[in-house]
């Protein structure tokens, strides 16, 4: 069923943290996607449109929520973006979810140019306040995680998690498949950031950080 985007009543917050690595592992839940509204080559409503069998999507693209407030959306799909922002000399993706796309207190967080939402070199100079952010996102009524954290260039993840956490953190994308150039540069195993989310008590999450075409249920 689609709809055209309204805020509702779901707790996203508990939805998420009822996912399990199972739905991460077999592809049932995927909540990381890129569309042309960042820098994907998939069309937001064809991408949509192919998730029918999944239990759950988010569209998560760089700086926008754009291709929500233009398009309908389907029941199984959870309202995202992904911020690129700076924590101490630590560059960092935050992942949004839940989010009312129409909140007031995200704004001054969004792109202004579709270059802020697909150029890296400009992408990296992003000024936005990490506890600001956090702050905006809790206020738009979602929750922020720390997107493929093993590529984050911190001495120690148990160190930073607690202090992302200081800040409001809610989660860590845990289930990444670290493909393309996010498999050369990790500082950090896939075991050790799902350790430190389970020490620090952070919601685990994941997604493929598709950038394609096509969504497969068996990819």
């Amino acid at each position: 069923m689609y709809t055209n985007y309204t805020k509702t009543m779901i707790n996203y917050k508990e939805l998420i943290k009822n996912f399990t690595q199972e739905d991460y592992k077999n592809n049932l839940v995927n909540l990381h996607i890129h569309t042309t509204y960042s820098d994907g080559k998939g069309d937001f409503n064809s991408l949509i449109g192919q998730s029918k069998d999944f239990k759950a999507i988010s569209i998560t693209d760089h700086n926008t929520v754009q291709g929500y407030l233009e398009n309908p959306i389907a029941e199984n799909v959870i309202p995202g973006v992904e911020f690129d922002v700076w924590c101490g000399y630590v560059f960092m993706h935050l992942l949004a979810y839940g989010i009312d796309v129409k909140s007031e207190a995200l704004k001054p967080f969004l792109a202004k140019s579709k270059r802020e939402t697909e150029l890296d070199i400009v992408r990296i100079f992003s000024r936005r306040d990490i506890k600001k952010l956090i702050s905006a996102i809790h206020d738009a009524g979602g929750i922020a995680v720390i997107a493929h954290p093993a590529c984050c260039w911190a001495f120690s993840l148990n160190r930073f998690f607690k202090k992302l956490k200081s800040l409001g953190l809610d989660g860590v994308e845990v289930f990444y498949p670290y493909s393309r150039h996010r498999g050369i540069i990790k500082f950090h195993t896939i075991n050790s950031v799902k350790q430190a989310a389970i020490k620090h008590n952070l919601i685990m999450t994941g997604g493929s950080d598709l950038h394609d075409l096509t969504i497969s249920k068996h990819s």
